[in-house]
């Protein structure tokens, strides 16, 4: 895992050349909406997309982490079925149902089911490399879905040029990033974590929960500003010294956001003594949310290492993958 997290930058740098050269043909129909489907390290992506995209985009974009699909799903839906394995069973009965409707489907997958699919159909798909877990192979998951959207004519960016200055600051800041999640990590150690960010880096604080849940083998909850502080800072009134909040900072939040968080800051000290902030990175929002991704990665790897547990093993999911499979 130390290593696949330490190659971030190199994955999106394979992750451009994949999407430069996927194969492509152009939707047979106008798209008037967008549905990802996706669960746990491939899903994510989804949502990260849709709100670093939110102010680009001229249609609706959901990221779904279910078998079912919303009954606006149609023809004129574009469906990015994103799964790592191919064999996600959600994923599948959704892009099913999908296809059923008459969606235009995309892939992003490193084989299984799903490729056999996209194959069988003629419909786009982009393969990546395979054998690793999912959760470590994000980078493949947002380009690709980056270059999909730029393909079928729905964001205009210069995809390239943009993830190029994103891999020069990760490549610039790799040891700060490293220094700083040990701090995290450390200040974490033995308390209950809390990720707070921005209703835009949501995405990212979603991913922050579940690289702590699977690498460091910890409950941990998010939330966002300003909806938290219309209804969870009142919770902290049953905080304690236990919990440790953090906030991903970002410049590029809304002002009053910003303004929020230090008055919630000034209530939550009155409950714990471990308030922790981090200042994203970088110009851009793309610059921002890899960057905070890289420095969560990283916080969760160092957890694992400070309690000296394996960050690869999820025995319990392939656990209640098995059982499942016994269900007719």
């Amino acid at each position: 895992m130390k290593e696949l997290i330490a190659n971030l930058s190199k994955q999106i740098k394979e992750a451009i050349q994949i999407g430069e050269k996927a194969h492509f043909q152009p939707a047979s129909k106008e798209i008037h909406t967008i549905l990802v489907c996706g669960l746990g390290g491939s899903g994510i992506g989804g949502k990260i997309i849709a709100l670093l995209l939110k102010n680009d985009l001229k249609v609706p974009f959901l990221c779904i982490n279910d078998y079912e699909v919303p009954a606006w799903v149609n023809e004129n839906t574009l469906v990015i079925a994103s799964s790592y394995s191919g064999n996600t069973e959600e994923t599948l009965s959704a892009v099913a149902e999908c296809n059923q409707r008459g969606s235009e489907i995309a892939v992003i997958t490193s084989g299984g089911e799903i490729l056999d699919s996209a194959k069988t159909n003629n419909w786009n798909y982009c393969q990546v490399p395979g054998g690793e877990q999912p959760r470590a192979m994000l980078a493949y998951s947002l380009v690709q879905q980056l270059y999909l959207l730029s393909k079928y004519g729905l964001i205009e960016y210069n995809l390239k040029s943009d993830l190029d200055k994103v891999i020069d600051l990760l490549d610039d800041q790799e040891h700060a990033i490293q220094e700083e999640a040990m701090r995290i990590a450390q200040a974490f150690q033995g308390k209950r974590s809390i990720i707070y960010a921005g209703n835009d880096f949501e995405g990212v604080a979603v991913r922050w929960r579940q690289q702590i849940n699977e690498n460091g083998k910890e409950l941990c909850w998010h939330h966002v500003l300003p909806e938290m502080t219309h209804n969870e800072l009142v919770g902290w009134a049953g905080g304690n010294k236990n919990i440790a909040p953090i906030f991903l900072k970002s410049s590029l939040n809304h002002p009053r956001t910003n303004r929020r968080w230090e008055i919630c800051k000034e209530v939550i000290q009155n409950y714990t003594d471990t308030i922790l902030e981090v200042e994203a990175r970088g110009t851009t929002k793309l610059e921002h949310t890899f960057f905070l991704i890289h420095l969560g990665d990283w916080v969760s790897y160092f957890i694992s290492e400070i309690k000296n547990i394996d960050p690869v093993e999820v025995d319990v999911i392939s656990h209640l993958k098995g059982e499942m499979a016994k269900m007719k």
